[in-house]
């Protein structure tokens, strides 16, 4: 589909240019002002704040909507890092100034947006022509009265990256179809597959895996609750569902047939670039990251294959800031950017999966296939993911935070600074002090 050349290297470069920047200044300019935007001489400025690579800007959409709207100008900060990102956007709205006229709203601060600070935010219930929308995406931005305070982009259905020169060495199947079939149905068997890789491999030091954490995810996600429950309480040390992916996730660790890196952390994207391990869990929007940092070197090497079971790992929306001047208008804007149309543009440039059903149906969706992965149906792929996803996720107020901490505490077992039990212990413990 050729979105994972020239185009995504400079969205990333881009993206990592401004990071620095973005950290700071990602939620909002330093003046005292609710938001960045306004009206003046018949122009309206529409301010937007994002993290990470949601496409918006990557892809040229943002040029496409000023040169159909001359009168509107939109000025977008990205920010690298969205936990920081998040932070600084927590701190614009308890002030109510420095914020953009549109925020980005990561999947894991949904529930803490709608039960917090639902007032700071746009209803967008009343927009026409949302309703095409996967009927589980809405429902996370949703408060218990009805509003509904943004409109989804992406998500996050999973599949596995895997090595196929790597796998040839192991004596394992290379065809991705012959590789879902090893691990069909269960996520057991993906890491058999693993100590099977372990035992057969021949060629250097290289891992099956990147991290447990990844695995963690992927299978905690595939339940329709994980930490919390629909209550609001914290159900995460007796869910049976997080109990299973932790003990899993550390069986990998000690059977040492992980990397012992965390994704998106120091050491991940080296060892993407020198190919220090073999497979990644990998959501659909990880694939551009993938390819970025692995490089041209290892073009045509990897590969995508079925995951064991469906899940949801990430995903975004954009909120509109009550107090924007133009609040109308940036509504108007955030309605067409996440329109079927656009949401397919995104993924056929960069590889973001539509959270729109009409998306999802196209055929620029459906037909996609990458260059960097071999060839591989990602359209196809990720397009049945999504159908498997459980139509129901409860989302708590701290799922981020939870995350993250489940992440630490793996790598505790990976490190060898810590058992399973000592590492399940500290993870209880820290967690309760950050959540409360």
């Amino acid at each position: 589909m050729g979105t994972l050349g020239s185009l995504r290297r400079r969205a990333m470069a881009t993206a990592a240019a401004v990071g620095a920047l973005a950290l700071v200044v990602g939620c909002g300019g330093s003046d005292d002002s609710a938001t960045g935007g306004g009206k003046k001489d018949g122009k309206v400025t529409i301010t937007m704040g994002m993290y990470g690579v949601m496409g918006i800007k990557e892809t040229g959409l943002l040029e496409q909507y000023e040169k159909e709207n001359p009168n509107v100008d939109i000025k977008a900060e990205i920010a690298g890092d969205e936990q920081t990102y998040y932070t600084a956007l927590q701190t614009r709205l308890a002030a109510g100034k420095g914020l953009k006229d549109i925020q980005g709203i990561e999947i894991g601060r949904a529930k803490e947006i709608t039960e917090t600070q639902a007032d700071k935010f746009a209803d967008f219930s009343d927009v026409p022509g949302t309703d095409h929308f996967l009927p589980w995406k809405e429902s996370q931005i949703s408060t218990k009265d009805g509003k509904v305070l943004g409109l989804g982009t992406d998500i996050g259905p999973m599949a596995v990256c895997y090595r196929k020169d790597y796998f040839e060495k192991a004596g394992l199947p290379t065809d991705r179809e012959e590789v879902a079939k090893l691990w069909a149905g269960d996520w057991k068997k993906y890491v058999e597959v693993g100590r099977d890789f372990k035992k057969g491999f021949k060629g250097g030091d290289v891992a099956y895996m990147d991290a447990a954490s990844g695995l963690f995810n992927a299978m905690v996600y595939g339940y329709p609750q994980q930490y919390y429950d629909e209550s609001g309480e914290l159900i995460y040390d007796t869910n049976p569902a997080v109990k299973e992916a932790w003990n899993l996730s550390a069986d990998a660790a000690e059977d040492g047939l992980t990397a012992k890196l965390r994704q998106f952390q120091p050491g991940w994207d080296p060892g993407l670039a020198n190919g220090t391990f073999a497979t990644a869990v990998c959501p659909a929007w990880m694939l551009s990251h993938i390819s970025e940092k692995a490089g041209d070197a290892n073009k045509g090497k990897w590969d995508v294959a079925k995951a064991p079971k469906g899940a949801n790992w990430g995903g975004s929306f954009l909120g509109v800031v009550e107090q924007s001047p133009v609040k109308e208008e940036a509504k108007k804007l955030v309605a067409w950017l996440t329109a079927p149309e656009q949401q397919a543009h995104i993924f056929k440039e960069i590889g973001n999966i539509p959270s729109s059903r009409t998306a999802l149906d196209s055929p620029d969706v459906k037909n996609a296939k990458s260059e960097y992965f071999s060839g591989a149906p990602i359209g196809q792929i990720f397009g049945a993911a999504a159908q498997e996803i459980p139509d129901k996720q409860v989302l708590g107020r701290k799922d981020g935070t939870i995350k993250d901490t489940f992440s630490q505490g793996l790598a505790l077992i990976e490190q060898g600074d810590a058992t399973r039990d000592e590492a399940w212990s500290t993870t209880g413990e820290r967690i309760e002090k950050a959540v409360g």
